[in-house]
């Protein structure tokens, strides 16, 4: 099996980052979608009867069932339309899905921002991080 480096920099960019965020605002349309309209389930269906019409054991099913929502493609626009128009309690729900992130501190309360920084701090603390850091800052 071929090893596969995800973390390979590219020196023409600079290495100071910034803490700024420029987050595009997403305007909902005053149309309420369907909900069949936010997510495309098509794979899924297909893998769902291939699954239910096969020999193997309940519990086998019930595993490739749960891996097969893998393939539900989710169509945020129309998610974020849908939420404008939907119960106050629908939206609740929709947050804490991560269907949608209304604010930095909901994302945090979710655990979202922390599962992002443990991945960065992974990263940092890695020897090949810091051996690269060290070369391009000599650069």
């Amino acid at each position: 099996m071929n090893k596969i480096n995800l973390f390979d920099f590219d020196t023409s960019v600079d290495t100071k980052y910034s803490v700024n965020v420029n987050v595009p605002q997403y305007l909902p349309k005053n149309e309420c979608p369907k909900l069949f309209e936010c997510v495309d389930n098509y794979k899924y269906s297909k893998l769902i009867t291939e699954i239910n019409n096969s020999g193997i054991s309940e519990e086998e099913k019930e595993f490739l069932k749960l891996a097969a929502t893998r393939h539900l493609v989710f169509n945020y626009a129309k998610i974020a339309d849908y939420y404008v128009h939907a119960s106050k309690e629908m939206q609740k729900l929709m947050e804490n899905s991560a269907l949608v992130i209304i604010d930095f501190n909901d994302a945090i309360a979710n655990g979202y921002v922390n599962l992002s920084d443990r991945i960065m701090s992974i990263i940092k603390s890695s020897d090949e991080y810091k051996e690269k850091i060290a070369k391009y800052s000599k650069e």
